[in-house]
Parts: structure tokens; C-alpha cells; sequence
């Protein structure tokens, strides 16, 4: 990998210092890694693993698109700003959920190939964390989320395997795939 993959780490680490994951001592920055990690498994595209690293900086920093586009380029924030949910700041999360969730699987159903596996090593990297903390804790886990209810979380883990089918043959997606059924359904 190349100078733009290490800038976007370097980035990355920066503009997550002191973020955890939900309901834990994890430090933020491991989840944009492992999706990265994830993406690299699945493509060599530098730009579409560094989108992986910095696919949560706009969603949950305090970095624009403007900003990556700046420092990383037009890809590399296309990729980002379509990863990048529009969380409604000026509303409790909890009541916005389902309608961001549903922005999501509309928006995923028809993106680019590149976006869905930014998608997956995300999705996958999160499931990894909820099963393993599901294993741990039970049914307690999901009274760490804005959406208490685990059918909920089913619906969406579920809706976006079914939006990320074109990556089937990849082992990260059956990965995801058998970790909604042991997480959900086992």
C-alpha cells in the first residue's frame, strides 16, 4: 500500500483520539482498522481501503466531506460521504433509528460496487463486536444502542446482507452472514 493509505490512518487515529466503542473501553479507532482490514481482503484499491479507515471521521468527528476531499480527493471522499449517515444532530438518535437505517438500505441497494464493500467491512467488523459481546453479556447488549430492540437490529443486519449480495463470493461476506445467524437466529 501506498502514501495515501498511511495519511488516511494517520487521519483516521487523530480524528478519533479519546472515542470508544458503545459500552466499552475499546478504543474507536481499532473499528475503522478492521474495516479497512476487511476491504483489503476484498480489493487492492488504495482509495477504497483508505475510504474504509475514514469511513466513520464525518459521521461521528468533527471532519467534513470538504475536508477529505482536501487532503485525500474526490474518490476517496465520494466513498467516505457515502458511507456517512445523516444523524439529524438537532434530534434524540433514538427517534431517528429507523429512518437512518432505512436511508441506508435504499441508499445500498443501488451503490457502486466500491461502497459496499466499505459497507461490508463495516457491517462485518460491527457484528464481529456484538456477537462476541452477545456471547459475553446476552440480551443486556443491546441496552448499550439508540435501538433497544434486537428484531430491530436483526431487520437492519439482515437488510444489509440482502443489499450486499453481489459480494457473496468473498469470504467476508459469508462471515457476516453466519454471524447474523449465530448473533440472531442461534
Amino acid at each position: 500500500m501506498g502514501e495515501l493509505l498511511d495519511r488516511a490512518i494517520v487521519y483516521a487515529v487523530k480524528a478519533h483520539e479519546g472515542q470508544f466503542r458503545k459500552g466499552t473501553d475499546i478504543p474507536y479507532i481499532l473499528h475503522p482498522l478492521e474495516a479497512a482490514a476487511i476491504v483489503g481482503t476484498m480489493t487492492a484499491d488504495e482509495a477504497v481501503i483508505a475510504g474504509a479507515v475514514l469511513h466513520d471521521a464525518v459521521e461521528d468527528t468533527d471532519a467534513t466531506v470538504e475536508e477529505i476531499r482536501e487532503r485525500f480527493g474526490e474518490r476517496v471522499a465520494a466513498l467516505v460521504a457515502a458511507e456517512s449517515e445523516d444523524k439529524r444532530s438537532d434530534l434524540p438518535a433514538a427517534s431517528t433509528w429507523k429512518l437512518r437505517k432505512q436511508e441506508t438500505l435504499a441508499h445500498l441497494a443501488s451503490a457502486p460496487v466500491d461502497v459496499k464493500m466499505i459497507t461490508l467491512g463495516d457491517k462485518l467488523s460491527n457484528i464481529r463486536a456484538i456477537h462476541r459481546d452477545h456471547q459475553r453479556i446476552g440480551d443486556d447488549l443491546w441496552q448499550r444502542f439508540n435501538q433497544k430492540d434486537k428484531r430491530e437490529h436483526w431487520w437492519y443486519y439482515n437488510g444489509i446482507a440482502e443489499c450486499l449480495h453481489e459480494l457473496r463470493s468473498h469470504q467476508a461476506y459469508r462471515e457476516y452472514r453466519e454471524l447474523i445467524r449465530l448473533t440472531f437466529e442461534g
